[in-house]
Parts: structure tokens; C-alpha cells; sequence
């Protein structure tokens, strides 16, 4: 089990890989981060949006972990509308309670 709760069949291949590479990050505290985000979020991204998630998901774990944990500051190629919805997203489930790092 993934952890998904979002199906990908109605997603274009893009956005599949994508919602995919979220939940297999292999650091599973970025998999409920990521792969929550893009359950919530995936279908809704732009092109633009969605090419910077990818490039999210082309940081290692561990570096992507401390930026979006504010551990460590992301390089200025990063901090961009989508990264600040991921730290939001991540804010926001944290807030309320829910299980995840």
C-alpha cells in the first residue's frame, strides 16, 4: 500500500508520474509530506506549478526534508509558489493534528 488515497486513473501521464514519484520517495516522512501534497494538489497544478514539483522531487530526501522541516534554507532555484504551498500543506496537517512527519 502506498499510502495514496487518490486514484491516478484520471490524471494525464505526467501528472501520474508524477503523483507516483511523490509516495516512493524512499524516506517515508517525504512520502506523507510529498505524496500528501500531491494527493490534495496534483490536479490542480499548471504546467509551470507542476514543473517545479518535479524539480522537487529531484532533491535528495534528506536536503528536501530539512528545507521543508526549516532546518536548512533551499537554494533561490527552489523557493518558488508551489515549495511555499508544500510548507503550507505541511503546516496545516501538522496544525490540525494529523498523522505524518
Amino acid at each position: 500500500m502506498t499510502g495514496s488515497t487518490r486514484s491516478s486513473h484520471d490524471l494525464d501521464p505526467r501528472r501520474a508520474r508524477a503523483l507516483f514519484r511523490a509516495w516512493r520517495r524512499g524516506m517515508r516522512e517525504m512520502d506523507l509530506i510529498l505524496g500528501g501534497f500531491a494527493d490534495a494538489h496534483i490536479s490542480d497544478l499548471g504546467d509551470h506549478d507542476l514543473a517545479d514539483f518535479e524539480a522537487l522531487m529531484d532533491v535528495p530526501d534528506d536536503e528536501l526534508y530539512g528545507w521543508v522541516t526549516g532546518r536548512a534554507e533551499p537554494g533561490q532555484e527552489y523557493l518558488t509558489p508551489v515549495f511555499q504551498s508544500i510548507i503550507d500543506f505541511h503546516s496545516q496537517r501538522r496544525a490540525s493534528g494529523q498523522t505524518g512527519p
